[in-house]
């Protein structure tokens, strides 16, 4: 779930916690004390608690209950491909990269996981430090059917490991199907298939991160690598710091989309935690806004000193908002809760003008204080397709009017697009196709003040429409914008405005 949503994915996964508390796990013994909060918790069936039995000296900050409750649900399998965002130090290699292989490999030592850092030389240091949870005996006393090779309680176990790896790259679990391996991206990953992949941090650094060729690099690596291993039921968890908008969580988030129960099961959970909360306090995050994540370890005074350094690499590392270096032609837009009771409904139709570009259809409330944003088709799908799919929206909203820009083929398909309409019994929508003759950019130019007061948006418009938002939120003020369908078609919402009724001196006194 989610749009980049704090703690979007708890939403559909986690009970509701009270105000001001985050969600909490499954309840049963071993007492556990933060922030407030009191928990009882089995550390076999519960990662927080398994991190606090096996890491003593771990003290969480309130938000790693939510952070390692999904980590628990993710374990459990009750979530197939999770996404995480979180600012640097703030411990997300800790629960998912550490203690999360080793958790489930107690609960089952015959999965296989493969744990993905950005070289071979994290991704080993990151073995080691696996081995040595797994070796301690604190690991033992939860799971005594776990071992690796070497280890003294074989004999008690009646097992022999001398043909189990166990090395900086792979450990095989003794008496087991189960192993897990630790690769760099660009490294090999042959042999058993994968049920569990873990990707942490695929990029070095911001310089690595803004190459198109190491990016495209990452991502050809886990097309042709990481995802050859994967089966039906296997789980992928990427959890990463946001460093560009087309490093491999943006663009599997473009290519896969968000996840969905009914509209995109196969879609990605995903779970953004902002260093500063910006958003109004909700169930899964209670924060206030302006509020920090772990204030303890990184205060508001430190984070807006670094936001101030430098606005756009604090927007991308610690608010999982990557964005252009150059400036952007729309701030946020202003969210809606409710839709006005004086409205009428409307459709604003921008056909794709070649092979590369959107088509872009809006549907919104035109009211005296805006456009209400209410759905969006942005689609690369032919007109063939386009047609069936718009006839049905124009009828599923009760859209009383329908703007169609009619450039380039529009009439042909303005027609179909009537008669669709008036054959499904549609004799409600009004058509009114025209030419759009002016220049695109300077028409959004002139009108993105307007676009930016005029315009509200559904509060998960970025979860519901990714791409959509993408092409908006990205758009550059001066540069190179790769595609200008999602602002041209908001531009011509505003251009198509009615205006205001002139209302007489009579009907003002209600006299007429």
């Amino acid at each position: 779930m989610g749009e980049l949503l704090t703690y979007s994915a708890l939403a559909d996964f986690a009970p509701t916690p009270a105000q001001h508390q985050y969600p909490q796990p499954n309840i049963s013994h071993n007492s556990y004390h933060t922030a407030g909060a009191s928990l009882q918790l089995v550390p076999q069936e519960n990662l927080l608690s398994f991190t606090c039995h096996t890491l003593p000296s771990f003290a969480p900050a309130p938000f790693h209950l939510a952070y390692y409750e999904v980590l628990t649900r993710f374990a459990m399998g009750e979530i197939k491909k999770l996404m995480i965002t979180m600012p640097p130090q703030h411990g997300k290699s800790e629960g998912a990269t550490r203690r999360l292989p080793a958790f489930v490999l107690g609960q089952d030592p015959d999965k296989r996981i493969a744990i993905v850092s950005y070289n071979a030389i994290k991704a080993r240091k990151f073995n080691r430090e696996l081995q040595r949870i797994m070796d301690d005996d604190r690991y033992y006393e939860l799971f005594p059917q776990t071992l690796l090779a070497g280890q003294a309680s074989y004999q008690e176990q009646g097992r022999r490991s001398r043909n189990y790896a166990r090395n900086s790259d792979e450990c095989e679990i003794v008496g087991y199907q189960g192993s897990f391996k630790t690769i760099g991206v660009g490294g090999s990953l042959t042999g058993e298939p994968v049920d569990m992949l873990i990707m942490d941090d695929l990029y070095k650094d911001a310089s690595s991160a803004w190459s198109p060729v190491i990016r495209q690099n990452v991502a050809d690596w886990y097309d042709t690598v990481a995802s050859t291993r994967l089966h039906n039921d296997s789980q992928q968890l990427l959890v990463f710091t946001r460093w560009h908008m087309e490093d491999l969580a943006g663009r599997l988030l473009e290519q896969e989309g968000i996840y969905d129960p009914i509209e995109n099961p196969q879609g990605w959970l995903l779970v953004s935690f902002p260093a500063i909360q910006n958003r109004p306090p909700s169930e899964q995050d209670p924060r206030a806004e302006g509020e920090p994540l772990w204030p303890e370890r990184h205060s508001l005074e430190k984070l807006l000193e670094i936001k101030g350094r430098s606005p756009t690499v604090f927007e991308s590392l610690y608010q999982q908002n990557p964005q252009p270096s150059q400036g952007l032609m729309y701030e946020e837009f202003s969210c809606y809760t409710d839709l006005p009771s004086r409205s009428y409904s409307v459709a604003y139709i921008d056909a794709a003008d070649s092979g590369a570009d959107y088509l872009c259809a809006l549907f919104y409330k035109e009211a005296e204080d805006g456009n209400y944003i209410t759905d969006i088709l942005y689609t690369k799908d032919p007109m063939e397709v386009t047609e069936t799919t718009l006839t049905y929206m124009l009828q599923q909203h009760q859209v009383e009017r329908c703007h169609i820009e009619s450039n380039n083929g529009g009439n042909l398909f303005v027609s179909n697009l009537q008669q669709r309409s008036w054959d499904t019994g549609n004799r409600l929508t009004r058509f009114n196709p025209f030419p759009q003759n002016q220049n695109k950019t300077a028409r959004i130019f002139a009108a993105s003040a307007s676009v930016q007061k005029l315009i509200k948006m559904p509060l998960d418009w970025k979860k519901r429409f990714p791409k959509f938002a993408r092409d908006l939120t990205g758009y550059l003020r001066v540069g190179t914008n790769a595609h200008d369908d999602a602002p041209d078609a908001l531009t011509g919402t505003i251009e198509c405005r009615q205006p205001p009724k002139r209302v007489s001196v009579a009907e003002m006194f209600g006299l007429r």
